[in-house]
């Protein structure tokens, strides 16, 4: 695997990526950790414009399904010490640039994502506490919450915000989400301290959610990839909370994940390890992992000739968030711990 990098853009704690398709053009977005810009980029790595300045505290971002750049955000998510007045924001273009108004108040929210199931687009909101009083308070777990998002969200805003309703509470640390198809809808892959939490959206409107544990290994991230080609998604897991286990799980005869897979570095090197992606490059299944700490590295792991086998990507870079350019093997990371942009193309 043979890897070209190209640093595209500075951001201070640059964090947060996400797709948009915008005028009929595929870009993307990556926003920062602290009180800093977002930024739009097409897809050849050129910043187009400066979507804001502030408030940052970007954990994520998704585009409104059928919009013209339309995307939520959340806001106000500096640290899990200063994460009280976290939100999620509804972030529009138009003619005289970019408006943001407040969707929904979540605090402490860190993760979401936008399922469709059944012609219903829900909002699925994930909460690292539910509390906080003083620095590194965990007295207060987690909980994950959702919404029906009707298709005109112009109703909502700071005193009105949209509703959400409880799915699952006792979640602490509630960080890892990563979205899946199961059977042609969207699932989404959540990790908390309690373990790997799948969650499906209801089968038809106004019907309950499905909410199962997969694995109770605490998690920080998850995700749902089938490795080897045998028909079952594998489990990667890094594990525990901004951990250093970072461990595949294969179903076994009687339907549990067991470990069959451990990336063989020393933890010490593998430190606060976080950005995660998985899908395909280069025509095969691969999950993408990044650390903070240690050696700060990136790394590609994929399953050839019967064995699991982890390429190096990067070092040195601290990798926050990754995500690849659709139809593509370019890869696009938010290196936190550097402070840049970069562009990764992927060949063999």
């Amino acid at each position: 695997m043979k890897v070209e990098k190209k640093v595209i853009g500075q951001l201070n704690k640059c964090y947060s990526l996400a797709p948009l398709l915008y005028h009929g053009q595929r870009c993307f977005l990556v926003a920062a950790e602290k009180q800093d810009p977002c930024y739009l980029f097409d897809e050849d790595g050129t910043m187009l414009e400066t979507v804001w300045e502030g408030p940052g505290g970007v954990m994520t971002m998704a585009q409104f399904p059928g919009s013209d750049g339309a995307f939520l955000a959340t806001a106000k998510f500096y640290s899990p010490n200063d994460s009280k007045n976290a939100e999620i924001v509804l972030v529009t273009p138009g003619p005289e640039g970019w408006t943001m108004k407040t969707l929904c108040r979540a605090p402490f929210v860190h993760r979401f994502g936008i399922l469709q199931r059944g012609g219903v687009n829900y909002l699925l909101v994930c909460c690292l506490k539910s509390g906080h009083e003083y620095k590194d308070d965990w007295r207060f777990p987690g909980a994950c919450y959702a919404a029906a998002l009707p298709e005109d969200l112009s109703s909502f805003d700071g005193a009105h915000p949209l509703p959400l309703a409880p799915l699952r509470a006792g979640m602490l640390r509630n960080h890892g989400y990563s979205q899946i198809r199961v059977d042609g809808y969207d699932a989404a892959v959540v990790g908390c301290e309690e373990g790997t939490f799948l969650f499906e959206p209801p089968a038809a409107p106004g019907g309950t959610w499905s909410v199962r544990c997969l694995c109770a290994v605490p998690s920080s991230d998850s995700v749902l990839l089938d490795f080897d080609g045998d028909g079952q998604p594998e489990l990667g897991c890094i594990s525990p909370f901004h951990g250093n286990s970072l461990v595949i799980y294969h179903l076994d005869g009687f339907g549990s994940y067991v470990p069959c897979w451990k990336y063989p570095a020393p933890e010490a090197e593998t430190e606060m390890l976080h950005a995660t992606w998985a899908g395909e490059l280069l025509g095969r299944p691969a999950w993408v992992v990044g650390w903070r700490k240690g050696t700060r590295g990136t790394v590609a792991i994929r399953y050839e000739n019967g064995a699991y086998r982890a390429e190096p990507i990067d070092s040195g870079a601290g990798c926050a968030n990754i995500m690849r350019l659709e139809n593509s093997d370019v890869l696009v990371a938010a290196n936190r711990e550097s402070d840049e942009i970069v562009m990764y193309t992927i060949s063999k």
